[in-house]
């Protein structure tokens, strides 16, 4: 590789296994608060917990929207954290390769902590692009366009590693080559608007990600 390359990765439903869990959580909060929004957990994956409460918890008086958050948050510290499958062991891949790595989630800070303290992923990343380091989530390109630049690689030289709608609209926006996590939503919802859907990483190497590219 003349140029450097670099692979950018959602966390929840690409690294770690976590997105069934939370689809129980925010269903039963959809249910009690009376959104009326079909399939609702599915709805709003991707989407950082600011988006969420601004959009559908806005008319909830801020002490509601708060015991909301405070919820959510002690959910996710019980998560329990299972790998994609093969996905550690692609990361340790690249890395090894000296392929620039960097983790860009809708997660905060905070989750990211309980996390890491989990699972041997954080020195994995030469960048990490959380909800507190951005103003627009996705589909918004800000925070894979952040990435990129914390990590000084062209957009068109950048994979991205995405599972939601929401993520991979993200990605393209931001002009990167999107590969598909059929972990959250099937293979044939997403194919058209990825340059690969896949299961998980037990079958992806890094050969595979390079024959992906088209870098002159």
């Amino acid at each position: 590789m003349k140029q450097s390359i670099a692979a950018l990765f959602d966390l929840d439903g690409v690294i770690i296994d976590t997105e069934p869990q939370y689809d129980i959580f925010w269903r039963n909060i959809g249910e009690v608060y009376h959104l009326g929004i079909v399939d609702f957990e599915r709805v709003i994956k991707g989407t950082t917990l600011p988006a969420i409460m601004s959009t559908y918890f806005s008319h909830l008086p801020p002490e509601e929207q708060a015991r909301i958050e405070q919820a959510n948050h002690d959910y996710e510290s019980q998560l329990e954290i299972i790998p994609i499958a093969g996905a550690p062991e692609f990361l340790a891949e690249l890395k090894q390769h000296h392929v620039k790595l960097g983790l860009v989630t809708s997660s905060s800070d905070k989750k990211l902590q309980s996390v890491f303290e989990k699972m041997f992923l954080k020195p994995y990343f030469d960048t990490i692009v959380s909800a507190d380091r951005i103003t627009h989530g996705k589909p918004n390109p800000m925070c894979y366009l952040l990435a990129a630049k914390d990590l000084d690689v062209p957009p068109e030289r950048c994979f991205v590693f995405e599972d939601s709608f929401h993520g991979i609209q993200s990605g393209k926006d931001a002009g990167m080559k999107v590969v598909g996590l059929a972990t959250t939503n099937s293979k044939a919802s997403i194919a058209n608007d990825v340059i690969a859907a896949i299961p998980d990483f037990t079958h992806f190497h890094l050969k595979d990600l390079l024959g992906l590219g088209d870098f002159g």
